[in-house]
Order: C-alpha cells, then sequence, then structure tokens
C-alpha cells in the first residue's frame, strides 16, 4: 500500500498530523504498536494538559472545537509565586480575550482525534502492529510489518515518543539528561473554587501546579495537580494514601484551593530533557517527542508537539500543491529550521527554570522573589511571557492561527 506519507506513531502528535494532512488532502499511513483503544481508557493515562490558545485554535480548525466547548476548562489567569511568598507574577487574558489555555484531560483528546482520524478516508490506522523494519532509499520509504504487510511512501514521520525506536534505527543522537526529580500527577475535588486561575508554585524540589479543570459530575471545583518531587521521595509518593496525599499537597498551597480531596490515584512520571542532534534523515523526519522532551514547567512540552504539527503539515502540503518530492532534502530542511531553534530556546529556558528555582537558601530565594516582582512591573516583558505561554511568537503556521493551509 502507498501513501503520500507514512506516521509511525499514533498518539497525540502522530494523530494530530495525520488529521492536519488528511484535511489538505494528503493521504497517510498511521502504524502504531499498541491497541490505540486501550489508550483511552482512564487508567492508561490520568493526565491533563495545558493546551495553548494557539494549539487549541488549531485543533479547532481540525474539527475538534465541540470537545473544548463541551470539556475544557478555560485558564484566565496564571499565578507564579516563589513558595507561597506574597511576590508574584500575575498573568491576566482579560474578560474579551483568548483564554492563556484550555485544560483538559488527555484521554478525552485521545478519543476525539481517534474518531476524527478512523472517519477520514485518507488516513489508514494500523494498529496494534509491530514495526520490522523501516529502509530508506532515493526515492522511497518502506515500511515492513512483522506480520509481513508493506508500505511506502516517499517520506516516514518518526511520531514515536521519548524512546522512539524509528530515531534509534536511524542513528539520530541525543542531547539530554535525566533530572533529580519526578512528576506526581493526580486529581483533586476542592472547596473554593479556582475561577480559571492557574497556579505554579516554586519550590526547591521543584515546581508544583495547580491548574483548573471542569467541575466534578456532583459540582464540586476541581484541579489537575502536577507536583515535582525529589526522585528519591518518588517511591514513597507513589504509596501515598489518599489523605496523606491531600494533607501533604494542603500544607503546601496555604488553604489556596481550601479543603482538598484526591479523586483519583497518583501516578509518577520521571523527568528528564532531551534534542535530537538533527530532526531529519534520509527520507525521515522526527516530530514530537521523538526530536525533543523538556521539564513539564509551564507545560510546554505537547504545545511544542502541536507547532511541529502545524509546521510541518504547511511545509508538506505546500510541496505537494507544488509537485514537489515530499522527501526531498529541500522539503525536511525548511521543517528543520523552522521548528528546531524554538524548540531548542523553550528547552533551555525550561531548563535554566528549573534549575534557578530549583537553588536552596535564602538568597536565591530573595532573588527569585525580587525578579518575578519586577517583571510584574514591567508590561512589555509581561506581554512577551503572555504571548509564550499562549504559543504565538515567531513565525506561525496558518494552523496556529485558526486557518487551514
Amino acid at each position: 500500500m502507498h501513501a503520500d506519507v507514512i506516521i509511525i506513531g499514533g498518539g497525540l502528535i502522530g494523530s494530530t498530523l495525520a488529521l492536519a494532512l488528511a484535511r489538505h488532502e494528503v493521504s497517510s499511513i498511521v502504524v502504531d504498536a499498541q491497541d490505540l483503544d486501550a489508550t483511552t481508557l482512564p487508567a492508561f493515562d490520568r493526565r491533563a494538559s495545558a493546551i495553548a490558545s494557539a494549539s487549541a485554535r488549531m485543533l479547532r480548525a481540525l474539527g475538534l472545537g465541540e470537545l473544548f466547548d463541551s470539556e475544557g476548562c478555560a485558564i484566565r489567569e496564571i499565578r507564579v509565586t516563589d513558595g507561597v511568598a506574597p511576590q508574584f507574577l500575575h498573568f491576566d487574558a482579560g474578560v474579551d480575550g483568548d483564554p492563556l489555555g484550555i485544560m483538559l484531560e488527555n484521554r478525552l483528546l485521545r478519543i476525539a482525534l481517534l474518531r476524527a482520524v478512523r472517519a477520514h478516508p485518507l488516513v489508514t490506522l494500523v494498529a496494534p502492529a509491530k514495526v520490522a523494519a523501516l529502509q530508506r532509499d532515493a526515492t522511497t520509504a518502506t515500511l515492513t510489518l512483522a506480520d509481513g504487510r508493506v508500505f511506502t511512501a516517499p517520506l516516514a514521520i518518526a511520531a514515536d515518543g521519548r524512546r522512539s525506536q524509528t530515531r534509534e534505527a536511524a542513528g539520530i543522537r541525543l542531547t539530554g539528561w535525566s533530572y533529580p526529580n519526578a512528576a506526581l500527577v493526580t486529581m483533586v475535588a476542592h472547596s473554593v473554587p479556582h475561577g480559571g486561575v492557574a497556579c505554579e508554585l516554586f519550590y526547591p524540589s521543584g515546581p508544583l501546579a495547580l491548574l483548573p479543570m471542569t467541575d466534578t459530575a456532583d459540582g464540586r471545583p476541581r484541579s489537575a495537580i502536577v507536583w515535582t518531587v525529589k526522585a528519591d521521595a518518588a517511591a514513597g509518593a507513589r504509596k501515598l494514601g489518599p489523605k496523606a496525599l491531600a494533607a501533604e499537597l494542603a500544607s503546601r498551597i496555604d488553604g489556596t484551593l481550601g479543603d482538598v480531596e484526591i479523586i483519583a490515584p497518583q501516578v509518577v512520571w520521571p523527568l528528564g530533557y532531551h534534542h535530537a542532534a538533527s530532526y531529519s534523515a534520509e527520507r525521515l523526519l522526527l516530530i514530537g517527542d521523538a526530536a525533543h522532551g523538556i521539564h513539564p514547567i509551564a507545560g510546554q512540552g505537547l504545545n511544542m508537539g502541536f507547532r511541529d504539527v502545524a509546521a510541518l503539515a504547511e511545509v508538506l502540503v505546500e510541496a505537494a500543491r507544488t509537485g514537489q518530492d515530499l522527501g526531498a532534502p529541500a522539503v525536511l530542511a525548511r521543517y528543520s529550521a523552522w521548528r528546531r531553534l524554538d524548540n531548542a530556546m523553550v528547552g533551555a529556558v525550561t531548563d535554566g527554570l528549573h534549575r534557578l528555582f530549583g537553588l536552596p537558601g535564602r538568597l536565591p530565594a530573595a532573588v527569585r522573589r525580587f525578579g518575578l516582582a519586577g517583571v510584574e512591573r514591567l508590561p512589555p516583558l509581561k506581554a512577551r511571557f503572555m504571548a509564550e505561554a499562549r504559543g504565538e511568537t515567531g513565525q506561525l503556521p496558518a494552523l496556529l492561527k485558526g486557518e487551514l493551509v
């Protein structure tokens, strides 16, 4: 079977890319090793993501607006503090402006994307399926599955995550390291309404994010929690019971949410940074976590992948419309040039913030609080940070403006 592109990995990024290409009459074959229906179950991924407003515009343009309207919670404000110190940095979307982001459960986005991909005639979804080999030459990428099926396209795209076997097989090196931290993720119901305010409290062990969600079925306010803990405390954090975990959280958020109840089992994820030495090889491109992975400060990881999607879709659609070879070096180079610097800068900033706020002692704390208060008093600098949070800096592809290419 032949298509315009082969996408290896049918997760959030791979599926979004397939849908974006299909909406522009570019066909794809999406191959994933997992049973994708299993990835939509609550037990598979209890995380929620902050979808930046630019990313949300793209997903709306691709037909997922109803999901955001019915299940998403708008982030109207962001408050950043050093612990519970009174000095803070405050971002406000305003009454009439686009929200700073939309909080959405990952599994709900997976369900919507899977439904849309399966319904589109220009997307062939093959899952679960084990890749036996990917051969690339001057004219074609040929994917062979363990069951003997063979697929061809002028370009293969690796969207198979941080541990991308496609990237490793291509010999593309990584720069990266592990952080001495882990992220504890859970969901809480609480007595004080969040008002659409996301809070990021920085501690030496790492940030504690309180992220507004839609209310529970019985009408209680609900928030997602992403709490960075020391790696040596991760095992203990996994074993905390609901009451003990609620007490630990309450002791760190100074009554911000009122009475807190844990309503989902906690999951603990290791943290690390990586960036591919190259985004391309012969007839191959890397996208999303296969190309880069960062610390979850500010929730930019998934949005970097969505920006990859928007840029790559524009590059490939324009190439297809002008009769170019989609796997030609010039096409691959355009995507790499568009995305590599932005991803590197975001990775450097999040890594720097992690290290800055992780410095213990009174003097570093005083410097941090002075810096937060200083940015608060500088409107142009605040506006720049808000644009970054919304994903609206740099050369924006049409999809991030809510437009089809």
